[in-house]
C-alpha cells in the first residue's frame, strides 16, 4: 500500500528530495496520548491527512514484553510486531541507506559508507526532533525573533555575543581530517527533510504548525559555531564571590563554595569589586533555553540572582535560580576490570545529569558503514555519538572542574568610551554591526562590541566602566562536545587517550573500556594558564591579567589500568595526591563528593558485580549527608536540649506542641535508613528539613545580613564540617545543637500542615516530581500541556544521591538529572542496557514520545541492541532512503 506525492518545487530549485515517497503511519503504536494529541490538532486543523492506504507489514510470532526489562538477552526472543516500510528517493547519498526503528524507539542507521551514513543521521535526527533541532539552531545562531517576534531580539544579539568568528579552516582543522566533510553530509541530511516537510504539509510537526513558521536550512558551519550551549565555568561564581569582595568580607564566601583542594584566594590587584547589578544579564540571556509566555510569546524575564533587584522581584527568578546555576550539571561513570565483574569482561557505566526536557536532551543513535560501527547518545543536532561503544571501545563521560572563563572589568576613556586602558595607552574596542530579521516588524540592527579579551557584556557608564568575557570556548576547536567524532573512532587506549589530548568542551571526565579488559581515566579540556591569579574573581582588563596560553593536554592527570581494578568519577574534586595543583590551577570549585563516596563504597567492595548491579548502582539512593546528619542528631544530648527548652519557657500548648513535634522528628530520622526512596516519609521530611529550614538557618548563623549573597543552598561540605565539628566552647556546641533541633521542629510541623498530621502516609514523591517540559509548555492551557509536557512523576533520590536529582527549593520539581543512562557490557555488546528519558522522538504525537518515561522513574532499562540480527528481530519501522540517480 503506497501512496506517491508530488512536490511542487519553485522552478530552478534542484529538489533534495523526489516525488515518489512511500509514506507509512503506524497507527498501531499509538497511545492514548497520542491519539488525543493527533485528534485535538486535526479539529484545530493543525494536521493535515495522514492516510496509508498501503502499508508494507510483517507479523512474526512470540509477542515479547516491552514493558519489563530483562536480564535476559531480550534481543533473541521472538516477538510479533506489526512492521513498517517508508522510503525516500533523495539527493545527497549515493547509495540506499537504511533506517532500523527498534521497539524503544532507537534508530539503527546502516549504509555503504560514511557519507551516507552521516547524511542518513542528519536526516533521521530531523525526522525525530526537528522542533528540537530548529530552535536549537535559531537560539544559538540569534535568530530567534524572525519567526517569534521582537521580545525575542534581546536574546538573539546576546547569543551572537559568544558566536565563533575565529577562523573556519583552523576551526574543522582542531577537530581532526574528516570533520568538515562528516558535517556536510549531516546537515544535507537535516536539509532534506526541511525541504520535505516544507512541501508536505501533512509532515511537518506540530510545533511548527501551532507556532506558524517552517524550519530553515542549515549550514555545515552552525553546527560548530554555535558555543552558548555548552556547561559554562565559573562566570556565575566570580561575580558571586564579588559580592562578598565589595562588603570586605571575601573569607565568607566559603559559606557559599568551599575551595578544594586547599586554597586561599585574594583579590586581584586594581580590582574594584562592587559590581553592577545586571551585569551578568547578557551573559543568562546568551547562554539560557527558549522559554515562552502567554504574552504575545514573549521571552520570560529570566535574570540570575546578580541581576534581581530587591525593588522588583521577579518570581521567575526565585524558581530558576534557587539552585547554584554553577553547580546543575553533574554526572556519574565508572569502569570495571574484567577482574571486578561476574561476566568476566570489563563494565562501564554513565548517567550523564543534564536538565530535564521534552524532548530529551540527548538522543541514542546506532551508526553502522564499512570502517565505522558505533552507538550510543549524544546531543541530537550534532554527528556521532559522544557516550557509548564502538565495538571495540566503551566510553562515557562526566564534567571535570577545570575553570575556562573569566570576566575582565576595564576602565573607559571618559573622552572616548569606545576606547578602554590597555597597558598604559588607550585600546579602541572592534564594534560589529548585524542584521537581525524580526517578525511583523522591519529588520533591526545592533552594535556588538568586542575587547581583545572577548565580547562586553556591560557598560557602566556612570564608573566609566566596561566588562567582558574571556572564554576557552570560543577558541577554535571548542564546539561543545563535537570533538567526539574523533574519539569514537579510537580502538585502543593509545588512540583514546591522543583524540582527548585535544579536546575543548565541555571539559571532561572520560573513562575507557575495552574488549581485551583494560580500563582507563581521561581527563580532557582546553585549560587557560592563569600565571599570576587563581581564576575566581573579576580581573582589571589593563594587560595584568592575561592568559599565558593553553595547558598542554598531557599535563592533566591520567589512570589506566588501576590497581583497584575499577574507576569512577562523580564531578568530586579528584585531581590525585601530589598533583601540581597550585602551579596549573585547573580549579578550586567542585561540587559535594557524597555521590563518589557512595560509588566508591560500593565498587570497593569484595565481590564480582553484574550489569545488573551497575544499573541498581545507578539508581542509588542513599544519602550520606543524611546519613551524617542523623548521626549527629543521635550524639546531640536531646533530653536535656528539650528539657532546657521546656524549663526556659513558661508553659505554654504551644511549648509543648512543639516538643512533641521534635520528638516525632526526631524519632522518624533517628529509625531512618538515609535510602531517599520515593516513599520514604524520612525522605520527606529530612530534604525538607535540608532545605527550607536547616540551610537558611545555617546561612544566617554564618552570614547573618548578607545570608541574601548566598540565594542558592549553601556548600555543603562546609555545612556538614560545621555541624559535626565538637568545640571546646559549650555555647557554641549548644548554639549548634539549637540551630539542628528548632530548623527540624519547623520543618516538622510545616510538613504536617503541607502533607497531613499522619507521618506514616508521607512520602518523598510526594513533594519531589520530575516533570519533562516540552520548550512552549507555558504558552497551553492546561489540557493541552498534558499532550506536550511528561509527568509530573514521584521521584526519590536528591542533589547528594547517585541517583542524583536538583530540585526547585519552591516547589521540588526536578530541575535536572540522569534522564540518559547505560551500562556497557564490553565485548558482549548485546547484553549492554539503556534508557533515555521520557522518550526518543521529539514528536508529542510519536508512541515514543513518553513511552520511556514510566520505565526509567522505576529505574528500568532496554537493551541496547548492537548485532544486525539483533536489531532486526526487535525492528518496528524500517525507513530506507534511495539515492535518486
Amino acid at each position: 500500500m503506497s501512496r506517491l506525492f508530488k512536490l511542487a518545487l519553485p522552478k530552478g530549485n534542484k529538489p533534495i528530495i523526489n516525488n515518489k515517497i512511500n509514506l507509512v503511519e503506524d497507527f498501531s503504536l499509538r497511545t492514548p496520548h497520542q491519539f488525543k494529541l493527533t485528534n485535538a490538532l486535526m479539529l484545530l486543523g493543525l494536521l493535515g491527512i495522514i492516510c496509508s492506504p498501503q502499508v508494507h507489514a510483517q507479523v512474526g510470532a512470540n509477542a515479547s514484553n516491552a514493558n519489563k526489562p530483562s536480564t535476559q538477552n531480550t534481543s533473541q526472543k521472538k516477538s510479533t510486531p506489526i512492521k513498517t516500510t517508508q522510503e525516500w528517493q533523495v539527493y545527497g547519498i549515493s547509495q540506499s541507506a537504511e533506517i532500523l526503528l527498534d521497539q524503544w524507539g532507537v534508530p539503527h542507521i546502516y549504509a555503504k559508507n560514511e557519507d551516507d551514513l552521516f547524511f542518513a543521521q542528519g536526516f533521521n535526527a530531523a525526522r525525530d526532533r526537528l522542533f528540537q533541532l530548529d530552535l536549537w539552531r535559531r537560539r544559538g545562531l540569534g535568530q530567534l525573533s524572525e519567526v517569534f517576534g521582537y521580545s525575542f531580539f534581546e536574546q538573539d544579539r546576546a547569543a551572537r555575543l559568544f558566536l565563533y568568528r575565529g577562523d573556519m579552516k583552523q576551526e574543522w582543522n582542531a577537530y581532526g581530517a574528516q570533520a568538515e566533510r562528516i558535517t556536510k553530509q549531516f546537515v544535507a541530511g537535516i536539509n532534506a527533510y526541511v525541504d520535505y516537510v516544507s512541501k508536505n504539509n501533512h509532515a511537518l510537526p506540530a510545533e511548527f504548525k501551532i507556532l506558524k513558521y517552517l524550519p530553515a536550512k542549515w549550514q555545515a558551519e552552525d553546527v560548530v559555531r554555535i558555543r552558548s550551549h555548552g556547561l559554562t565555568r565559573n562566570l556565575n561564581a566570580e561575580v558571586n564571590r564579588a559580592k562578598f569582595a565589595c562588603n570586605g568580607q571575601l573569607a565568607l564566601d566559603e559559606i557559599r563554595q568551599n575551595l578544594s583542594p586547599k586554597w586561599k584566594t585574594t583579590l586581584p590587584a586594581g580590582l574594584d569589586p562592587c559590581l553592577p547589578e545586571g551585569i551578568l544579564r547578557q551573559f543568562s540571556l546568551a547562554t539560557q533555553n527558549v522559554v515562552f509566555d502567554k504574552q504575545n510569546m514573549r521571552i520570560s524575564q529570566i535574570e540570575t540572582p546578580t541581576t534581581a533587584t530587591n525593588e522588583a522581584p521577579n518570581t521567575n527568578i526565585t524558581k530558576l535560580y534557587e539552585t547554584n546555576p554553577d553547580q546543575m550539571e553533574g554526572s556519574n561513570n565508572w569502569v570495571l576490570a574484567p577482574s571486578k565483574t561476574s561476566t568476566g569482561r570489563a563494565i562501564m557505566a554513565n548517567d550523564p545529569h543534564r536538565a530535564y526536557s521534552a524532548p530529551s536532551l540527548r538522543y541514542i543513535t546506532h551508526l553502522s558503514a564499512p570502517g565505522l560501527d558505533v552507538i550510543g547518545a549524544g546531543e541530537p543536532a550534532l554527528p556521532g555519538i559522544s557516550i557509548g561503544h564502538n565495538g571495540n571501545i566503551a566510553f562515557g563521560l562526566t564534567i571535570m572542574g577545570i575553570d575556562q572563563e573569566d570576566l575582565y572589568v576595564y576602565e573607559l576613556n571618559p573622552a572616548n568610551p569606545m576606547q578602554y586602558r590597555y597597558r598604559g595607552k588607550w585600546e579602541n574596542m572592534k564594534p560589529l554591526s548585524e542584521s537581525f530579521k524580526v517578525k511583523d516588524r522591519p529588520d533591526q540592527t545592533a552594535e556588538l562590541l568586542f575587547t581583545r579579551h572577548g565580547p562586553i557584556i556591560f557598560q557602566d557608564h556612570q564608573k566609566n566602566r566596561a566588562y567582558a568575557v574571556r572564554t576557552a570556548w570560543l577558541q577554535a576547536g571548542m564546539a561543545p562536545y563535537f570533538g567526539s567524532i574523533d574519539y569514537m573512532r579510537a580502538t585502543n587506549f593509545v588512540q583514546f587517550k591522543k583524540a582527548m589530548l585535544h579536546w575543548g568542551a565541555p571539559t571532561e571526565n572520560q573513562v575507557y573500556a575495552d574488549v581485551k579488559g583494560n580500563i582507563g581515566w581521561v581527563p580532557g579540556g582546553m585549560t587557560p594558564i592563569h600565571k599570576n591569579w587563581d581564576g575566581l574573581l573579576p580581573v582589571p582588563g589593563d594587560g595584568r591579567y592575561e592568559w599565558e596560553g593553553f595547558l598542554s593536554g598531557d599535563k592533566l592527570p591520567i589512570s589506566y589500568q588501576p590497581k583497584s581494578g575499577w574507576f569512577a568519577s562523580a564531578n568530586e574534586m579528584n585531581l590525585p595526591k601530589g598533583y601540581p595543583y597550585q602551579q596549573h590551577k585547573l580549579g578550586f570549585e567542585w561540587p559535594h563528593p557524597a555521590r563518589y563516596q557512595r560509588i566508591a563504597t560500593v565498587l570497593s567492595q569484595a565481590k564480582k558485580f553484574s550489569i545488573e548491579d551497575s544499573m541498581r548502582l545507578q539508581n542509588d539512593v542513599m544519602s550520606l549527608p543524611a546519613k551524617r546528619i542523623t548521626e549527629i542528631l543521635k550524639r546531640i544530648q536531646i533530653n536535656n536540649q528539650i528539657n532546657n527548652k521546656i524549663n526556659n519557657q513558661a508553659r505554654h500548648q504551644t511549648d509543648d506542641d512543639n516538643t512533641k513535634a521534635t520528638e516525632k522528628a526526631l524519632k522518624l530520622l533517628l529509625q531512618w535508613d538515609h535510602q531517599e526512596t520515593a516513599d520514604s516519609a524520612a525522605a520527606a521530611l529530612f530534604q525538607f528539613w535540608l532545605s527550607q529550614t536547616l540551610a537558611p538557618a545555617y546561612k544566617e548563623l554564618m552570614l547573618g545580613a548578607q545570608a541574601n549573597l548566598v540565594p542558592s543552598m549553601p556548600d555543603m561540605s562546609g555545612m556538614l564540617n560545621y555541624l559535626e565539628r565538637t568545640n571546646q566552647d559549650e555555647q557554641a556546641n549548644k548554639i549548634r545543637d539549637q540551630l539542628l533541633l528548632n530548623s527540624l521542629t519547623q520543618a516538622y510541623k510545616t510538613l504536617e500542615q503541607t502533607l497531613g498530621k499522619d507521618q506514616h502516609a508521607w512520602q518523598w514523591g510526594q513533594l519531589q516530581k520530575t516533570v519533562f517540559a516540552h520548550p512552549f509548555s507555558k504558552i497551553l492551557d492546561s489540557a493541552s500541556k498534558t499532550q506536550f509536557d511528561v509527568g509530573p512523576l514521584p521521584r526519590g533520590g536528591s542533589a547528594n544521591t547517585v541517583n542524583q536529582s536538583s530540585y526547585r527549593l519552591s516547589d521540588f520539581i526536578q530541575l535536572n538529572g540522569p534522564s540518559f543512562r547505560v551500562v556497557v557490557d564490553v565485548g558482549q555488546w548485546d547484553n549492554s542496557r539503556a534508557i533515555n528519558a521520557p522518550g526518543q522522538s521529539g514528536d508529542p504525537s510519536s508512541p515514543h514520545y513518553r513511552d520511556l518515561a514510566d520505565k526509567w522513574a522505576k529505574g528500568e532499562y532496554f537493551p541496547l541492541l548492537y548485532s544486525r540480527q539483533a536489531v532486526e528481530v526487535n525492528t518496528r519501522q524500517r525507513f530506507v532512503l534511495q539515492p535518486i540517480k
